[in-house]
């Protein structure tokens, strides 16, 4: 089964273009480093929630909007590769593709495939 990686971020507004950038260039290298599937959505209809939601998960301001991402890997194996590479690749090195938004409220993580349908 596949391994997957989720992001959830608050991009202010004004960054869209910005943040498509970042996502293009990204993509590429992540798919250079074997990610078979990158995929980003910018929100469209997030509801605030009372106790929990994606918002309140990333302290979103009033100008931003949630982005919901994840790539899709053959394997964790794959994945753990993968990523080490990245980490080397001076496409992802953030004098070459800054984060067009506060990485610090960046939430990630992976997640094995339980069903694929």
């Amino acid at each position: 089964m596949s391994y997957v990686d989720g992001f959830i971020c608050a991009v202010p507004m004004a960054n869209k273009k910005k943040y498509m950038e970042h996502a293009k260039i990204s993509a590429e290298a992540f798919k250079d480093h074997g990610a078979l599937k990158i995929v980003e959505n910018w929100g469209d209809d997030v509801p605030d929630g009372e106790l929990t939601s994606f918002p309140l998960a990333v302290k979103c301001q009033d100008n931003e909007v949630i982005v919901f991402s994840w790539v899709v890997w053959p394997s964790k194996e794959a994945r753990n590769k993968g990523w080490q590479g990245l980490m080397e690749d001076e496409r992802m090195a953030p004098e070459n593709n800054a984060m067009p938004f506060d990485g610090k409220r960046l939430i990630y993580g992976g997640f094995e495939t339980m069903l694929e349908s």
